[in-house]
C-alpha cells in the first residue's frame, strides 16, 4: 500500500458510495452514544427499530440512568446480549448524568472512562457526533484493509494506526463510512461481490481466488 494507491481506492468509493454516513438514528449525542453502544454484535436496522421505544420512555442520561434494568432488558431484547447491553447503557447514562452533567465529553480518554464504551464507540462519537477526525474500526474495516493491503492485522488499534498511514486526515471520518458501508453491501465476508468490484485490481482476496 502507498498513499496514491489509497488516494485512487477513496476516489473509487466516493463514487461507489456517493452519500456516505452513519446508517443509525439519533436527534442528539446522547442517542448517539446509546445507539451505538446497542450496535455490538447486531445491524443499524435492527437498533432503528428499538431505539424510538427506548428514547421515548427515556429521553435523557438521567431518566435513563434511573430506569429498571428488567424494563430495559424488554424493551433491547431483540438486539441480543440484552443483560450486559442494558446495564451498560443504564450505568453510561448515570456517569454521563452525574459526572459530565448529561454532557457527552469530546475526547477519547474521558469517553473510555463510560461503562461499557470502548474505543470504537468512543471513536464513532467523536467522528460522528463532534466531527473530530478520527477512524473508529470495527469488522468491515479489518476486513477491508486484509483485502485491500492497508493492513495484515486483525486487531483493530493496529488496523486503525495502518490506515492512518495511507489515509489523508481529512478523508479519516468520510473514508471510515466508505469502507464500512462497502464492506457491508459489496465486499461481504461471505460471497463478496466481486464479479462487478470497481476496486478489483487492488484486491488481494479476488487475486488469491
Amino acid at each position: 500500500m502507498n498513499r496514491k494507491k489509497s488516494d485512487e481506492i477513496i476516489t473509487i468509493l466516493k463514487e461507489v458510495i456517493p452519500n456516505p454516513g452513519c446508517e443509525l438514528n439519533y436527534n442528539n449525542l446522547f442517542e448517539l452514544i446509546v445507539a451505538v453502544s446497542l450496535s455490538a454484535q447486531t445491524t443499524d436496522k435492527r437498533v432503528n427499530s428499538i431505539t424510538p421505544i427506548l428514547f421515548n420512555k427515556y429521553p435523557s442520561p438521567e431518566s435513563l440512568g434511573n430506569a429498571e434494568l428488567d424494563d430495559v432488558i424488554n424493551i433491547i431484547k431483540p438486539l441480543g446480549f440484552a443483560n450486559n447491553k442494558a446495564k451498560n447503557i443504564i450505568e453510561m447514562s448515570k456517569a454521563i448524568h452525574d459526572q459530565f452533567n448529561d454532557q457527552i465529553p469530546s475526547n477519547i480518554e474521558l469517553l473510555t472512562t463510560l461503562p461499557g464504551v470502548g474505543r470504537k464507540t468512543a471513536l464513532v462519537v467523536l467522528a460522528e457526533g463532534f466531527k473530530i477526525p478520527a477512524l473508529p474500526v470495527d469488522t468491515h474495516l479489518i476486513r477491508m484493509a486484509s483485502r485491500l493491503g492497508y493492513s495484515k492485522s486483525n486487531d483493530p488499534v493496529k488496523v486503525e494506526e495502518d490506515y492512518k498511514k495511507y489515509i489523508r486526515k481529512e478523508d479519516w471520518i468520510i473514508s471510515h463510512h466508505l469502507f464500512l458501508l462497502f464492506g457491508r453491501y459489496h465486499c461481504k465476508a461471505t460471497s463478496p461481490e466481486c464479479s462487478n468490484c470497481r476496486l478489483v485490481d487492488y484486491c488481494k482476496f479476488n487475486k488469491k481466488k
